[in-house]
Formats: structure tokens, sequence, C-alpha cells
């Protein structure tokens, strides 16, 4: 199968290459920069009799290089600066991430589209809307990534391995994620029966706030390691059927009382993208996040001229 990643910078780069070295499909990278898609995409087939794979990339300044495929991950966009939130970005990725909907329209119309362009959530509705794709095809990769940080929060606090922490992270991949320590387990065993109340609100702060940390590290640009990891981890379900829950942004149709919102929550992946959205029993207080959260997804869409 054929998966198309929009954007060769290092989100973009990076996916391909994590796509590639494990045999998943043959992957075409396009960026408009000129000789950069191709640049890198040659680069890593350099790699390919080192590493032992198979599998092709290639790189393309031209969209319709995406025709055929099943799989559209998107990472076109400016990255975050120190002191900026992601909602600052959103004037300047509206109108990149539109014509980015725009040419998937054009040219791929029967994919699915995985997009990691911030604001998430946001820019996952605004590409649902340029594309003309069914909302069950068009997915956000926020959760799983926001789950791993705050499983590597928790691992961190209690010396154990990150391997066995489930945490699940619903909400927005911005300010107002809902970190449920409800249904966050490690070992088989709720967080609330190992952790006391003020570490746990230790752990979902450092959760929400680990995306501005890593770019206050970084200094000229934001994550890129774990970002791709997810956006992989995502097409390796899809591509693979393998009915897997997840955390991941969904168009919503009454799910916790929210309608015609990108958010994310549990869904189950597979070969026709969204299969389930699985609506959990929140607390009050994590019902509350959650409603907050849509509103806040709500208040920039509004801003978007789609």
């Amino acid at each position: 199968m054929k998966v198309s990643v929009i954007g060769a910078g290092n989100v973009g780069a990076m996916t391909a290459m994590r796509l590639v070295e494990k045999d998943l499909c043959d992957v075409e990278l396009i960026d408009i920069a000129a000789g950069l898609a191709k640049g890198k995409s040659e680069d890593i087939m350099d790699a390919a009799s080192v590493i032992g794979y198979d599998t092709k990339i290639s790189g393309s300044e031209d969209f319709s290089a995406m025709k055929g495929s099943f799989i559209i991950i998107n990472t076109a966009g400016f990255a975050r600066k120190p002191g900026m939130t992601r909602e600052e970005l959103l004037s300047k990725n509206t109108a990149i991430v539109k014509q980015v909907g725009e040419n998937i329209k054009k040219y791929a119309p029967e994919a699915i589209v995985i997009n990691v362009a911030n604001p998430l959530d946001a820019m996952t509705y605004v590409i649902y809307k340029t594309s003309s794709i069914n909302s069950k095809k068009v997915i956000g990769m926020a959760g799983l990534l926001d789950s791993s940080r705050m499983d590597l929060a928790i691992a961190r606090v209690l010396n154990k391995p990150v391997k066995k922490i489930d945490s699940t992270v619903l909400g927005t991949h911005g300010e107002t994620m809902v970190p449920v320590p409800s249904e966050t387990k490690v070992a088989g065993k709720k967080l609330s029966d190992i952790l006391s109340d003020n570490q746990i609100k230790e752990i979902t702060e450092k959760t929400k706030n680990r995306g501005a940390e890593i770019v206050s590290y970084l200094k000229t640009g934001s994550a890129f390691f774990g970002p791709s990891a997810c956006a992989a981890k995502m097409a390796e379900i899809i591509l693979k059927d393998k009915k897997e829950t997840i955390t991941c942004s969904c168009l919503l149709s009454g799910e916790y009382g929210i309608k015609d919102i990108y958010l994310g929550v549990l869904a189950v992946l597979g070969k026709n993208g969204i299969e389930k959205i699985i609506e959990l029993k929140l607390s009050k207080q994590e019902l509350s996040g959650l409603t907050s959260a849509a509103a806040a997804v709500k208040e920039l869409i509004n801003q978007c001229t789609i």
C-alpha cells in the first residue's frame, strides 16, 4: 500500500522514515520546497540495505504525487516557537492546511487522512471540510502522544517501566487537554490507588505542559520524535486493520453531548479509519473539562476562514 506524507520537515521526514523502516508501505514524501522532499527521500533510501527494508520512498514537489494513496499523513504547517501557543499558529496554518485539504479532494478523495498540523483539532476540522472526505476517514493525531507523555510522567514518579502504564488523555491537543486519571492504570491498578491526589495533579499538569516544555528546550522548533512515532503507529494500525483502541481526534456526533467538533476521544481504528468511538463514563469534573475543551476548539474553528 502507498502512504503519502505531506511536509518534509522534521515530523514529516521522521514519519516517512519510520514507515519504510518498518516495511509497512511505500511512501511518497511531498513538500512544495524545491528539492527538499526529494533530497530527504533519497537520503532515507541510502539506508535501505543497512537497516534492511525493501519498501521504497520517493519525493516530490507536486501534490498530484499523492494519487493512489491509501493513507495521507499531513504534517505541513509551521511549528511552535518558544512562548507560542498552538492557538497562535491558527492563522498561519489554516491557509496551509486548506491547500492540503483541497489537493486531497482533487487527487486522493478515497484516502484516509491523519492530520498532525497544529492547532491539531481545529486543523483536522479544516481538512475534513476542505477535502469533503467522510469524517470517519479524517483523524487527528494527538491523544496517543499526550497519553504517551502521561505514561512517561507517571513512570518517572513511580520509577516503573513505561510499558506497565496505560494512560488516557482526552480533549484537545493543547492547554485544554483532559488527562483522565480514572481511566489510567499502572500494572492493572488504578492510578488513584497508587498515588495521592496532589501527585496526580502534578502529573496531569506535567502532561498538559509537556509540549511547551520541549519547545523551550529546543528553542528553534517543536517535538518531532514523539509525534512521528505516533503518526506512524496510527498508520500501522490502519494498514494492518488491527482494530486497536487509541485516543485520537474524531468528529463527534453527540458523544458526551458534543456535536460537529473534532476532539480527542477513545476510538477503534482499522482499515476503514475510525471504526467506532468509545464513550467513557467520566466523572463530573472530567466531563466538565471535556466540555470546556470542545468550547475552546469551537472558538478556534469559528476563527478559521474555510
